[in-house]
């Protein structure tokens, strides 16, 4: 079993607080029935908010440093709307904690058809090296549309980091990491604050052998097993 940063533990712990985290049975998009489900859209508290953006910082900082790790990048994008407060607290922790300068941009759903117009907000993203930031990817399918979206404006899209990666292969066989990291064109370009392992492990230190249980049967059964 994977072993928790402190910064894991109190994410995990944080997420269920709020109902953000939960286990059971949960019929995802793709038509699988997941033992667990993640809505980040309830981590919208101070106290949990600092967690999570202090787990995106350290992420992203010691993505930086490692081999192969991120390259080096100008600009935070968070796709509407959940990524918006999340890239707004990364990009404040990261100068706090970090002295890592950078600014953070995110989209309209909608373009603005008056004043100065157009679906980005925030920082310039054009000529800029661009992270996108993001919560949950099991299809990757909000990625490539960040990415799409960042590329549309003049921007280079270098990496993306993730709240959460669930390790599912994917129909065509390989997990949304390896075909993300594949179009950014660098192994180690999407790095992850918690993977699903990560889940398995703090049910197995807590005693939650129900929980623990459903989530091997459903790691054997759709679990990346080149990502353990």
């Amino acid at each position: 079993m994977a072993t928790l940063n402190k910064y894991q533990d109190e994410l995990i712990e944080h997420a269920m607080s709020v109902g953000a985290l939960k286990f059971g049975s949960f019929v995802l998009k793709s038509g699988r029935t997941s033992p667990y489900f993640f809505n980040a859209g309830l981590l919208a508290d101070g106290s949990v908010l600092d967690t999570l953006c202090s787990a995106y910082a350290v992420t992203i900082a010691d993505a930086l440093t490692a081999q192969p790790g991120l390259p080096p990048f100008d600009v935070i994008f968070g796709p509407a709307y959940k990524g918006i407060p999340f890239a707004a607290g990364t990009a404040l922790v990261l100068h706090r904690d970090h002295r890592i300068d950078v600014g953070f941009a995110y989209d309209r759903k909608e373009a603005k058809d008056h004043g100065e117009g157009g679906v980005m907000i925030g920082a310039p993203v054009k000529g800029k090296r661009v992270l996108v930031l993001d919560d949950v990817a099991t299809a990757g399918t909000a990625i490539r549309g960040a990415i799409a979206t960042v590329k549309k404006e003049g921007g280079e899209v270098v990496g993306a980091v993730l709240l959460l990666d669930r390790q599912e292969v994917g129909r065509g066989g390989k997990s949304m990491i390896e075909e993300v990291e594949g179009i950014l064109g660098g192994r180690g370009s999407v790095p992850t604050i918690l993977k699903m392992k990560d889940l398995m492990a703090w049910l197995d230190r807590n005693g939650r052998t129900p929980e623990l249980e459903s989530m091997r049967e459903y790691w054997e059964r759709y679990g990346a097993k080149n990502a353990e």
